[in-house]
């Protein structure tokens, strides 16, 4: 969510990377967070079977009242739902397709859960279920959807001087040319002899 490193003059260029080092170290501090909670062992009298049917372990849920439900269902949905938000603001990127942007952290989300849910499989008294998964990466599209475009609308109206009325190809160039050694010199086409 943040501008690319370089694409800002002076203070602008030192504001994107303490906002991208920011989105990293909230990154990898809800990592460990996430980690701790989810891989520590328990000491339960008895667990149940691991869940490999989609959507089981939310009927039973469910089936457990509304209260107990939105706990159960509700917690799963915020445990990784940060990363929607913190995963591109690590990436520092402003100017992507929204549509890469969700793909990527989606991607990223899922990949997370899963590794999560197979790291579980040792762990005493935690049990693997593939609803988790579905919940953690449904948590990470919503909060991506809600905050993401939002933000990154604002930093591109405000952020980047000069910018913000270019069309995206256009803002790629004008970011290129204006690096520190300037645009690269092109050769005009040379014929070839027979």
């Amino acid at each position: 969510m943040g501008v690319r490193q370089g694409s800002g003059q002076g203070s602008d260029g030192q504001a994107v990377i303490h906002f991208r080092a920011a989105g990293v170290t909230l990154l990898l501090a809800h990592l460990l967070f996430v980690g701790w909670l989810t891989l520590r062992p328990l000491d339960v009298p008895w667990t149940a079977a691991a869940n490999f049917e989609p959507l089981a372990s939310i009927r039973n849920d469910l089936a457990l009242g509304p209260a107990e439900a939105l706990r159960r269902i509700g917690g799963a949905l915020l445990l990784l739902a940060p990363l929607g938000v913190l995963l591109p603001m690590a990436g520092g990127r402003v100017f992507v397709s929204p549509w890469v942007s969700l793909l990527r952290t989606v991607a990223a989300g899922a990949l997370i859960s899963l590794a999560i849910e197979l790291g579980q499989t040792g762990v005493p008294g935690q049990v693997v279920d593939i609803d988790s998964v579905l919940l953690n990466t449904t948590g990470v599209v919503v909060a991506h959807l809600l905050v993401v475009p939002v933000c990154r609308a604002r930093l591109r109206r405000r952020g980047v001087p000069g910018v913000r009325d270019l069309p995206r190809y256009r803002q790629e160039t004008r970011l290129r040319d204006e690096a520190p050694g300037g645009s690269t010199p092109t050769i005009s086409r040379v014929g070839i002899a027979p």
